[in-house]
């Protein structure tokens, strides 16, 4: 039988056969891996180059160093693009589709709207907590956040306080959920790079982030019982806006907003045909149908599709919105996501070149002799890039680069592998300070000093990051990591 071989399996075949013109032992190969990280984030953190083009630039002269022969790097570069953005651009592609159809639709809002109403005005902050939880699964970070501002300006105004006081905890769940919940990018890169069960990391990291919401709510009442400076522009803002009845008239316009019944499930279908399929495969037979069936249904990909599906007959066709309209919404949510695409690329590019080279190996090696827990050495060293250079997403795809090759030679489970990139993802959490965008994101909009900044966001964000290893680290013995 005739067996068809795509230019993409005899590129990753042609890979696999690369090897290093030389052995350079392992103090060398540990050194040139030193040398690209600390020159990566000099280019990323001084020069201001964009991170593809750090990863880019940075693998290929570690490929140089490693002796990888020369004709062979760009074969390397190709697989490494191939292999990320194959298991992943699906992903972010859709997640943000479902984000902005669910944004422009004023869903957010409906949202915000239906549980400061249930909770009322003594417990908005609980209510945009949870409207957080659930607008930041979707919805990439800085999106709800500014989506999300107007409601927090409006009852700040009304409650005659600071912004801060009802924005802080929910800025920090929905950090929490960006940096751990499929399908944000940097998470899904990570899992593209180890090869880890997107679906298990779903299900492991809402459960983590649920404790984590409370906490969010917890720590920013402590913070927030010391009086912040309100920077005079953002005072102004709040000063002439209206009240929360006028605001959420203003976003009815001539049709009313979807019902928050709607968002929420919506948000839910997704997770529950994972959940659903991921259940379904562990319990029934092989051989079986159903176990197709639910392989299925609970791929991510299919998953996501559907609540893609069920966005566009839910929010544009039964709301009356022309084809065109919808299509302007779909296509409006693609060129936010080529940045973050093409640092994801990067990223593969680097664990392969990693690979490749030998560094993997040698720094696989290096570790066992060290005694460290690799759920820890993950955490530590995603934690580092974070602060050094601040995007969560370069953080996580380096990590993973670097440890892919004691990872995937560890002999874990895939429960075990999903657990450790959720541990990177908690890295990539703490110490957002200056060098984040989220930082200034809430800095700008909230209305604090720079110093205010770091005594509360960088503080609610290191511990929600260090909160949220521990937790990994209960799903980590529940998996029988301490068995391997």
């Amino acid at each position: 039988m005739n067996t068809l071989i795509s230019p993409m399996m005899l590129r990753a075949a042609d890979a696999a056969a690369i090897k290093p013109t030389a052995d350079l032992g392992t103090p060398l190969l540990l050194t040139i891996a030193a040398a690209g990280v600390v020159l990566l984030l000099v280019m990323i953190v001084r020069f201001k180059i964009h991170a593809f083009v750090a990863l880019l630039t940075v693998s290929i002269l570690v490929a140089v160093a490693a002796r990888i022969p020369l004709q062979d790097i760009f074969t390397v570069v190709s697989t490494g693009v191939g292999g990320t953005m194959g298991k992943v651009a699906l992903l972010i592609a859709l997640g943000a589709i479902l984000g902005r159809m669910i944004e422009v639709s004023g869903g957010v809002q409906s949202l915000a709207d239906h549980f400061t109403a249930k909770l009322g005005p003594t417990r908005v902050a609980i209510a945009l907590t949870i409207v957080g939880f659930l607008v930041a699964i979707p919805v990439f970070f800085e999106v709800g956040v500014i989506v999300l501002v107007p409601v927090v300006y409006a009852f700040a105004k009304i409650a005659n306080v600071h912004p801060v006081k009802f924005g802080l905890p929910m800025a920090g769940i929905m950090l929490a959920i960006h940096v751990a919940v499929p399908p944000h990018p940097g998470i899904v890169a990570g899992a593209g790079v180890l090869g880890a069960d997107v679906g298990l990391i779903m299900i492991i990291s809402l459960l983590i982030c649920v404790p984590l919401g409370f906490l969010s709510y917890w720590v920013s009442a402590l913070l927030n019982r010391r009086s912040y400076e309100l920077l005079p522009g953002v005072k102004r803002i709040v000063d002439e806006f209206g009240s929360p009845e006028t605001l959420i008239a203003s976003h009815k316009g001539s049709q009313a907003p979807p019902r928050p019944r709607l968002i929420i499930g919506l948000v839910a279908a997704p997770i529950v045909l994972i959940l659903l399929g991921t259940v379904g495969t562990l319990t029934i037979s092989k051989e079986s149908f159903w176990y197709g069936f639910s392989a299925f249904i609970g791929n991510p990909f299919f998953a996501l599709l559907v609540a893609v599906g069920l966005s566009f007959f839910t929010l544009a066709v039964r709301r009356g919105w022309s084809l065109q309209e919808t299509s302007d919404v779909f296509e409006g949510a693609l060129p936010p996501i080529a940045s973050i695409l093409m640092i994801v690329a990067g990223g593969g590019i680097f664990g392969t070149v990693l690979q490749v080279s030998g560094i993997g190996a040698a720094l696989s090696k290096t570790l066992d002799g060290w005694g460290l827990p690799i759920l820890l050495l993950g955490f530590i060293i995603s934690l580092i890039l974070r602060a050094a250079q601040g995007s969560a997403t370069v953080a996580i795809v380096t990590t993973t680069g670097l440890l892919s090759s004691a990872i995937l030679a560890g002999g874990y489970t895939p429960a075990q592998i999903a657990v450790i990139t959720i541990a990177i993802g908690f890295g990539s959490l703490g110490l957002s300070h200056v060098t984040d965008a989220g930082f200034w994101v809430v800095v700008r909009y909230y209305g604090l000093t720079v110093a205010d900044g770091l005594r509360t966001w960088t503080v609610l964000t290191t511990l929600l990051g260090a909160a949220g290893f521990i937790l990994t680290f209960v799903a980590w013995i529940l998996v029988g990591g301490l068995a391997t």
